[in-house]
């Protein structure tokens, strides 16, 4: 089933649809570790379940096997990142048969980030400039899959210019995008804001939340350091000040995202996207401090 098809669903049940992303593992220890995770969560009964993708060699093949292996061991909806990063146009559609043939029908389409040493995204002599680009050739040429892309309630870190930042999300929807998985912010506004926007620039596909609780200040520091486009507000930064040790540091993160849970879900929220890093704790936590056992039973929250 398509992602689309998926929200549509759950929207007309009264539902919240929630998702998980994890990323692929690079050791046999790291693979036990994120697959114990997934057994943490899938109880949850996630929408769907995200993997990222990096461009180049083992990294794909990486991607790859995990979401196969995610598609064999568990009940699990499983949507694959494709970027445009370092690829030719031949090269992304034989990834896109490879997805297509082991069953896999949800791509997230991602320009991508440089590679890592790159200061500038640079597009490969025979691939796509843009994640638009990727899209239509998706819809044209793969028309059974459905396809999300990105957006940022805080601004595209290579966009100064917000009108010009919504142009370039509409021309992804009108190029066959069905739905819109938003980086993580931490204050809500942000994301009611980007909404308004994106009615106002005539997008009218639903739009996941994406969250991310805060684990430690390391954590906290990388963040900032890749420039991911998020803030932090005040009164999260004064929070974390009084917090003496990583573990009440995770206590924060975990009441800061129960907050924004609450608050999206009083708002009319399509569906809500957790940001793992492979770890399933805090998302637990953030359920148990709601009192619920599953995605299903988060519609039912009642405002505190």
């Amino acid at each position: 089933m398509k992602v689309k098809d998926i929200l549509s669903k759950m929207q007309s049940n009264n539902s919240l649809a929630v998702s998980f992303e994890f990323f692929p593992p690079k050791t046999e220890k790291a693979s036990l570790n994120l697959f114990e995770a997934i057994s943490d969560l899938e109880p949850l009964k996630p929408a769907y379940v995200s993997v990222t993708y990096g461009a180049g060699g083992s990294s794909q093949k990486l991607t790859r096997d995990l979401i196969v292996q995610i598609k064999k061991k568990t009940n699990l909806c499983v949507v694959a990142h494709l970027t445009c990063v370092g690829q030719s146009r031949q090269e992304i559609h034989q990834v896109l048969e490879q997805f297509d043939q082991e069953g896999i029908h949800n791509i997230l389409a991602l320009r991508g980030d440089p590679p890592k040493g790159q200061k500038d995204f640079e597009p490969h002599p025979d691939g796509f400039e843009y994640a638009a680009d990727l899209v239509a050739y998706i819809k044209a040429r793969f028309p059974h899959m459905g396809i999300g892309v990105a957006g940022f309630p805080e601004g595209h870190p290579d966009c100064p210019n917000r009108m010009d930042e919504m142009d370039h999300l509409k021309a992804k929807v009108d190029a066959g995008a069905d739905y819109i998985c938003t980086q993580m912010f931490f204050d809500n506004r942000d994301f009611y804001d980007f909404r308004d926007r994106c009615e106002l620039a005539g997008i009218n596909v639903p739009i996941v939340a994406g969250l991310m609780p805060i684990t430690s200040r390391k954590g906290v520091r990388r963040m900032s350091e890749l420039a991911l486009g998020c803030r932090f507000p005040a009164k999260l930064m004064k929070a974390l000040s009084r917090a003496d040790n990583d573990e009440a540091v995770a206590r924060v993160g975990v009441h800061w995202a129960t907050k924004q849970v609450m608050g999206l879900l009083e708002n009319g929220v399509s569906g809500i996207h957790f940001y793992t890093l492979n770890k399933s704790k805090a998302a637990l936590e953030v359920y148990r401090s709601l009192g619920v056992g599953d995605s299903e039973s988060l519609s039912k929250v009642e405002p505190l």
